[in-house]
């Protein structure tokens, strides 16, 4: 029960009047051990190249990984999490590319691993949206995204990615049952102390265009995703699927997008005691960036906006903003 005084006996302006009084009643705060920076990465050498859809975002060759690595350990950012942008001649209808030990994701880990040892931790997609030629999570059939077929080339995935040193596994795929397969595998395997990140809340969105852009996918893309990913307009649903993915042990879940959903952040972390993440998506990411940059708003909303994922309860954020605000946090 909230008790409320009279005014004007109470005046709650009285605490906000100064900086350091506004400081010691603040609900909720953020630190660089908040954030997680995805980087996307990029075939060749000696490449830094822009992405048109989100500008300050680049795509790095594997050789060009040492500045942002560097930057993000020197920031204190606990994590990062790398994406591939995949040539299209390695593409087909299964995704094979993603079992392919010399892929850019094997290859980057194995880079990241070798020079900086555990100074920072890695996550790695579980999807196949980077390698099939159809731009879609999984295996294509009669139209259909097959799920159990899926999972099979999954689990393979999740296991490659940890012989090559991954230390968060993140399916991001939303196939039923993946996450118990996967767990099963990594721990048959002698990999049961790798930890799974479960996209348990990922909607089929319109924010994640820029995403696709970047890892080439968005032209490849003939239809939805709305037969796996979520309908926006559920939300108990979201209970299922986090309540699914706990008892297959998943250690922390994702709800994505963030910004259009904080009410289903807090609504898994109310009913879960679970380290709940949260994913602010290339198009939140576009929106506000472009609007800093059009001066419509003030970068001060950089802020404000990862302050809301912490407000709802999420323990941690991946950001595209986080090398960047963490300068604003010091």
């Amino acid at each position: 029960m909230i008790i409320t005084g009279k005014y004007p006996n109470l005046r709650l302006r009285r605490n906000r009047r100064y900086n350091w009084s506004r400081k010691l009643i603040q609900e909720s705060n953020l630190s660089s051990n908040d954030l997680i920076l995805p980087i996307f990465l990029i075939d060749g050498k000696n490449k830094v190249q822009t992405i048109k859809s989100m500008p300050e975002v680049f795509r790095y060759s594997i050789d060009k990984l040492d500045k942002i690595i560097d930057r993000s350990i020197d920031r204190k950012i606990p994590m990062v999490a790398l994406f591939p942008f995949t040539n299209k001649k390695f593409k087909d209808n299964y995704g094979s590319e993603a079992l392919n030990q010399d892929n850019l994701v094997c290859r980057a880990i194995r880079y990241i691993k070798k020079k900086y040892k555990n100074e920072i931790g890695i996550m790695c997609d579980v999807a196949l949206d980077p390698y099939t030629s159809h731009g879609h999570d999984g295996i294509i059939k009669s139209n259909y995204v097959h799920n159990d077929k899926t999972i099979e080339i999954l689990t393979k995935q999740s296991l490659l990615q940890a012989q090559m040193g991954c230390d968060v596994i993140a399916p991001s795929d939303m196939m039923d049952g993946r996450i118990g397969k996967i767990r099963k595998s990594l721990d048959k395997n002698g990999y049961e102390l790798v930890q799974i990140l479960s996209y348990a809340v990922k909607y089929a969105s319109n924010f994640y265009g820029p995403f696709r852009d970047a890892v080439g996918s968005k032209t490849l893309l003939k239809s939805d995703k709305k037969n796996y990913q979520m309908d926006y307009r559920n939300s108990n649903e979201a209970l299922r699927e986090v309540a699914l993915d706990i008892k297959e042990g998943a250690d922390i879940v994702m709800v994505k997008p963030g910004m259009p959903y904080l009410d289903i952040i807090k609504l898994v972390k109310d009913n879960f005691k679970i380290p709940v993440f949260a994913y602010q998506v290339s198009g939140e990411y576009s929106i506000i960036n472009q609007g800093i940059r059009n001066k419509i708003i003030n970068k001060d909303a950089i802020l404000e906006s990862l302050i809301s994922f912490k407000r709802a309860g999420a323990s941690a954020i991946i950001t595209y903003f986080a090398d960047k605000i963490v300068k604003e946090l010091k």
